[in-house]
């Protein structure tokens, strides 16, 4: 337990700020009048705790609050506003040392890692066509040796001699980093990213994965939690994770917000019916 509670702006506190402001020039004061306008004041964290809403419920707001007040490192940039750190001066976080290694992970986060492995094994198989060629040029290539100054490419047509295309190739280009899908990528990043004894703040991790994979990652979490020193604060609306045992839930849905069980969550009650409807099906 590295966070124990978060405290978020009083009421007082926002409405002297607004109406102390000069500035006109804005459209809105995000993050303000968010969290009172759902009668939330306070959150107490478990080693698990779920964020649970619809898009525009606030979860996300939530976990870069908590990034921002807890130091956790950031691997991509958020849409901020001219407002965010003064309402963060307003909030207080109940912390313990936060240790090395914390970060917060993102949606964005893992399509710029599956961005970078595409592009990155389109370079190798754009290089590998290129090699290609060169085997072919050098295997039956007639140039004798002349001066030393002939000797490297001397030297590369007699291993292209000596070899076939593959071995030529292969020893000097290395293997597609990736031979995997989006969903195999994207659980990769989080097992690399995820180690013991560390914060992590995961925003909608059911990004990319499937259902399959969402479920692998949930038990990797809970694995985390209980075992390594891990404590977790997800932003999700999937029903994998909300069913990991012991999670604290908030239903940002709700007015006010409240703790509530994964079952009694409008968007699990959902899949829930969906699937007693059809169940002569299975």
């Amino acid at each position: 337990m590295y966070i124990k509670s978060l405290r978020l702006a009083s009421d007082n506190a926002e409405i002297n700020f607004i109406k102390d402001l000069k500035r006109t020039c804005y459209n809105g004061v995000y993050p303000f009048n968010i969290f009172t306008s759902k009668n939330l004041e306070k959150i107490n964290f478990a080693p698990i705790t779920i964020l649970y809403g619809g898009n525009g419920s606030g979860k996300t707001t939530l976990l870069n609050i908590l990034a921002k007040l807890s130091g956790v490192t950031r691997h991509s940039v958020f849409n901020s506003s001219a407002f965010f750190e003064d309402y963060t001066d307003m909030c207080y976080l109940d912390a313990d040392k936060i240790p090395l290694g914390s970060q917060i992970l993102t949606s964005d986060d893992v399509t710029d890692y599956l961005l970078n492995m595409r592009n990155l094994n389109e370079g190798i198989d754009t290089q590998r066509e290129k090699l290609f060629s060169e085997y072919l040029n050098k295997k039956y290539s007639t140039n004798q040796l002349k001066s030393m100054a002939d000797y490297d490419e001397w030297k590369e047509a007699l291993d292209a001699k000596k070899k076939t295309q593959s071995q030529f190739v292969r020893e000097r280009l290395m293997k597609n980093v990736d031979m995997q899908s989006n969903g195999e990528t994207a659980m990769k990043y989080y097992v690399e990213h995820i180690t013991e004894n560390a914060l992590y703040l995961i925003d909608e991790p059911e990004n990319s994965l499937s259902a399959e994979r969402q479920l692998e990652l949930s038990e990797f979490i809970f694995t985390s939690a209980r075992f390594f020193g891990c404590q977790f604060v997800l932003a999700t609306h999937s029903p994998f994770f909300l069913a990991m045992k012991g999670a604290k839930i908030y239903n940002l849905n709700s007015y006010p917000v409240k703790e509530c069980r994964w079952t009694e969550l409008e968007n699990v009650r959902t899949y829930y019916d969906f699937f007693k409807e059809h169940e002569d099906e299975f």
